[in-house]
């Protein structure tokens, strides 16, 4: 059975990323999912990495119980909005954190090469900004898009990887919101029955 685990990774527990992710939850399930959910916003852990990767820091239990449904999923969905043109301080810390060598990725002695420790898993981006599409593109390159899909999840093993983004929010209305409420759940349904 497929297994989906969305990532919350908003910091206000009352935020559209929330009625996305809740959306999303709803159109796998529809679909006959097995899925779980992390919001970043009810975890309990250090987002700095402090030593790099010279010296371990212990994870918190939160991070461990993450890894382990990481691992069982097949299938992942990261949930944020996009500000200063990346992903926010919470959800990059929680990826610098959990996504270790050893558990990500395995670099290879004497080489420039790696491991791909996550491979077999595919994912989606869904997120938000209140930049145009068009503007982002052109101007931004695509950088947090970029970020997320090559360096980081690409990098890990994790294909095919696509994003869906919702723009601008903070001109839109209520409609329009619903408009993007129905497509995610949709989503939830696409990828649930892939």
């Amino acid at each position: 059975m497929k297994q989906v685990l969305i990532i919350n990774g908003h910091p206000d527990p009352k935020s559209f990323g929330q009625a996305l992710a809740e959306k999303y939850q709803h159109g796998a399930i529809q679909a006959g999912i097995s899925v779980d959910v992390i919001h970043l916003h009810q975890l309990t852990f250090n987002p700095n990495l402090q030593y790099g990767y010279r010296k371990r820091t212990e994870l918190e239990p939160d991070l461990i119980e993450a890894q382990q449904k990481i691992k069982a999923a097949n299938h992942l969905v990261f949930i944020y909005p996009t500000w200063w043109g990346t992903l926010p301080a919470l959800l990059k810390g929680f990826i610098d954190r959990v996504f270790l060598p050893g558990f990500a990725f395995e670099n290879k002695p004497n080489s420039i090469f790696w491991d791909k420790k996550l491979k077999g898993k595919s994912a989606r981006i869904i997120t938000t900004m209140d930049t145009p599409k068009w503007y982002y593109r052109l101007f931004y390159r695509n950088t947090g898009h970029h970020a997320m899909k090559n360096a980081f999840l690409n990098f890990c093993g994790v294909k095919p990887v696509h994003i869906t983004s919702f723009q601008i929010v903070k001109a839109s209305n209520e409609k329009q919101r619903q408009k993007w409420l129905q497509k995610t759940e949709q989503l939830g349904q696409k990828d649930g029955a892939k």
